[in-house]
C-alpha cells in the first residue's frame, strides 16, 4: 500500500489508538489478576511477571500516543479495569495452564487484530507501522511463552481460548468506537 492520497480512504489511526491502548491496558489488568493469584513463586508467575511488563512498556507507548495525537481513550477502561483483572484472577484459579491459556488466547487475536491494522496502516504512518509491528512480535512471543509452559494442556482449551478469542473480538470492536 502506498502513502495515504487525497481521495483515498485514510486508515483510521484514533481508532487503532484507542483500540490498541485499550488492548494493552486491558492485558495489564489480565497479569495483574493472575499474579494476584498465583503469587509471586508459582512456577508460571516469572514468565506472567515477564510478560507484564512488556504489556506495560507497550501501555505506555500507546499512552503517550494518544496524547501526542490527542485521541480519546475508550470510554469503556473502567469496565476492561475489572473485567481483565476477573479474567485474569478466574484463569489462575482453575489453574496455571489455564492462565497460559488466557494468554494463548489473547495473543492469537491480538496478533490477528495486529496483522489487520498493519495491512491498513501500509506506510501512512510509518511510525505507528513501527510500534505496532515491535508490539506484534512480542505478542507472538508471549503466546509462545504461554504454549512452552502447558496452555494447550488445560482443563477444556478448546472451550477455554475460543470464549476468551471471542471477548477479544467483542472488546476490540466495542474499544474502536467507544
Amino acid at each position: 500500500m502506498s502513502r495515504w492520497q487525497p481521495g483515498q480512504k485514510k486508515p483510521a489511526t484514533e481508532s487503532m489508538l484507542r483500540v490498541d491502548q485499550a488492548g494493552e491496558y486491558g492485558a495489564t489488568r489480565i497479569y495483574a489478576g493472575q499474579l494476584a493469584v498465583l503469587g509471586r513463586g508459582s512456577p508460571a508467575a516469572h514468565q506472567i511477571a515477564r510478560m507484564a511488563a512488556q504489556e506495560e512498556r507497550h501501555l505506555k507507548r500507546f499512552n503517550h500516543l494518544l496524547a501526542e495525537r490527542r485521541v480519546r481513550p475508550t470510554a469503556l477502561q473502567p469496565i476492561w479495569n475489572v473485567a481483565g483483572f476477573a479474567l485474569g484472577a478466574a484463569t489462575a484459579l482453575i489453574s496455571e495452564k489455564a492462565a497460559m491459556a488466557c494468554t494463548d488466547a489473547v495473543e492469537t487475536e491480538i496478533d490477528r487484530h495486529y496483522a489487520e491494522q498493519l495491512a491498513e496502516l501500509g506506510d501512512s504512518d510509518p511510525e505507528l507501522a513501527a510500534d505496532i509491528a515491535d508490539f506484534q512480535a512480542e505478542e507472538l512471543e508471549h503466546r509462545e511463552t504461554a504454549r512452552e509452559h502447558g496452555a494447550q494442556q488445560a482443563i477444556a482449551y478448546p472451550v477455554l481460548t475460543a470464549a476468551i478469542r471471542a471477548g477479544c473480538r467483542v472488546a476490540i470492536a466495542l474499544s474502536k468506537r467507544i
